[in-house]
């Protein structure tokens, strides 16, 4: 979110500190990610470390809190894990947000840096290594289950009068409205048809710009606020569309990702469903927030950008 939580920040670097037993020296706003419920900063403390924290309006999901450390003591390495406070647990409450706290990795996403010949290989690795894994009895009992009953659509309609009547996007609604309409039944078209699959533990937001590296350094996972049980194609969706970054697949990366991950022949109507319901659960998403009263112009600016990238996608897509 680039908008800040509204939070006293002197109030929220004292918790840390007493939560985490860090000697906090500086609290940076990161104005990163498109999460409307969610938040980051820096944290910098006085032995020069430095701390990745999230906001979370709410609560995390228990897999959130969960999965990642789970997954980090049985040896998938990329994983992001959050660190407990000293009171034991991972998140912290403060207030009418919870908190998570993570090590801070240098050298960015590569959401537009795009990835080695390297890390295509280590993606696919990453990738295989978490699909094999078999969750354990409590986890199975957190993870939420793959139902193929997108919310998205009901949300677009119950929108759709307050965007058309908008100031700010009714233009945008004239000239797309009826394309996202017809992505709507297009996603309901794909989830009758669907067939049985087995579930994995899938990431379920596993795009480029939620892998950290430095260089050609090794690949650091982070953003696990989603996790669930569903065929694999939830997660190689993101690998095999080209929405997401700036340098998608071509037939050089698929071969490498290949290498890593193993031989695989996902499902194709299973991966036009995830694409068409990740494309309208954003727009759904990012037609709330622009519409939020209290949002600023900057903000509103950023989500409009998204909104019609993802807008002129599905109508090159009917063309």
């Amino acid at each position: 979110m680039i908008d800040k939580p509204g939070t006293d920040e002197r109030l929220l670097a004292a918790e840390v500190a007493d939560a985490w037993g860090l000697a906090v020296t500086g609290l940076v706003f990161l104005p990163i990610g498109l999460d409307g419920q969610a938040w980051a900063y820096r944290v910098d403390t006085s032995d020069g470390a430095r701390y990745f924290l999230k906001l979370r309006r709410g609560e995390f999901t228990p897999g959130a809190v969960l999965l990642p450390g789970f997954l980090q003591a049985r040896g998938v390495t990329q994983v992001v894990a959050p660190i407990d406070p000293s009171a034991g647990g991972a998140a912290h409450r403060f207030g009418a947000y919870q908190l998570l706290l993570y090590p801070f990795h240098d050298g960015g996403s590569l959401w537009h840096r795009g990835l080695t010949d390297r890390q295509w290989i280590e993606y696919g690795d990453f990738l295989g290594r978490l699909h094999t894994v078999t969750p354990s009895a409590d986890l199975t009992a957190a993870l939420p289950v793959e139902t193929y009953r997108s919310t998205a659509g009901e949300r677009l309609r119950t929108l759709a009068p307050r965007a058309a009547a908008s100031d700010i996007l009714g233009a945008f609604w004239q000239r797309y409205g009826a394309a996202l309409h017809q992505l709507s039944e297009t996603v309901d078209d794909l989830a009758s048809r669907v067939t049985g699959a087995p579930h994995v533990i899938c990431h379920a937001d596993i795009h480029p710009g939620n892998l950290l590296a430095d260089g050609d350094g090794p690949l650091h996972v982070v953003d696990w606020d989603g996790p669930i049980l569903a065929p694999r194609e939830r997660d190689l969706m993101f690998v095999y569309s080209g929405d997401f970054g700036d340098h998608p697949i071509d037939a050089h990366r698929a071969e490498l990702f290949r290498e890593g991950y193993g031989p695989t022949e996902p499902d194709q109507t299973l991966l036009s469903y995830y694409r068409s319901e990740r494309r309208l659960d954003d727009v759904a998403e990012f037609l709330a927030s622009i519409l939020k009263p209290e949002a600023s112009p900057e903000s509103r600016a950023n989500d409009l950008h998204w909104l019609t990238r993802i807008a002129e996608a599905v109508t090159a897509r009917r063309s």
